[in-house]
């Protein structure tokens, strides 16, 4: 903003100068052709500072849209890798796989209740009370009604909202070693230059380099981690905020 001023003021002084010669210095007779020509040059230098002011706010509001589209299919594929992990102990490698269980999957309902049962003891030789678990299974629920209730935009999380057309997210699935832990990671992201593709390439590029709690930091919006135990996206809090 301190630039755009600056240049402002001394477009201001060279007119005002420029004005002031013309006046002293030149013909009569030139002086219309120039005043039409200072004209035209006033008209496209605001033209240009209307530009440079615009410029950045309506990139914000196209990037704000955007982002939030991005991020809302990037939580329905941690919604649904996270059921995947619930019944198959580890997430999906692929969108195919992931698509399919959301489509015919199903949540066990169990019950757990507490129970007990004599059993003779060799060692007392008697009855001994020994307390267990039982595990009961009360029914099934279908992952598409619990996560997606009538919604069918599963069928599609892999296309990147906003970018151009056939944008995929790229997804992928591991298991990492964590102190001696076998976890089972994922990762879910799309670049930045994908989904601001058609906006000015200074803007993306500051964009690219942003490294703040409020911003979606680095070169790609991305959900969960393949070197960390986590399923958290990169974006601040107020993409999670409900209008």
């Amino acid at each position: 903003m301190l630039s755009l001023i600056l240049i402002v003021v001394v477009i201001c002084l060279l007119t005002i100068g420029l004005v002031f010669l013309i006046d002293r210095f030149l013909p009569q007779k030139i002086k219309p052709i120039l005043v039409i020509a200072f004209g035209l040059l006033s008209i496209f230098l605001g033209y240009k500072i209307y530009q440079s002011i615009n410029a950045p706010i309506e990139f914000k509001k196209v990037r704000q849209e955007r982002f939030s589209k991005v991020i809302a299919k990037l939580k329905d594929i941690r919604d649904s890798q996270e059921a995947y992990k619930t019944v198959n102990g580890r997430f999906a490698s692929n969108f195919n796989s992931l698509i399919q269980f959301v489509d015919t999957g199903n949540y066990t309902i169990t019950q757990q209740r507490d129970s007990s049962f004599m059993r003779y003891n060799k060692v007392y030789q008697i009855d001994l009370q020994v307390d267990t678990i039982i595990v009961d299974t009360l029914g099934f629920i279908k992952v598409k009604d619990s996560l997606f209730k009538n919604d069918s935009r599963y069928k599609d999380m892999m296309k990147v909202p906003g970018g151009q057309a056939d944008e995929k997210f790229t997804m992928k699935a591991d298991i990492i070693d964590k102190q001696g832990y076998k976890a089972p990671v994922f990762e879910a992201k799309v670049a930045k230059n994908v989904v601001l593709y058609d906006q000015p390439t200074d803007l993306v590029a500051r964009e690219n380099a942003h490294q703040s709690v409020e911003e979606v930091n680095g070169t790609e919006i991305k959900v969960g981690s393949l070197t960390d135990v986590s399923t958290n996206g990169n974006w601040p809090p107020i993409y999670d905020r409900k209008n």
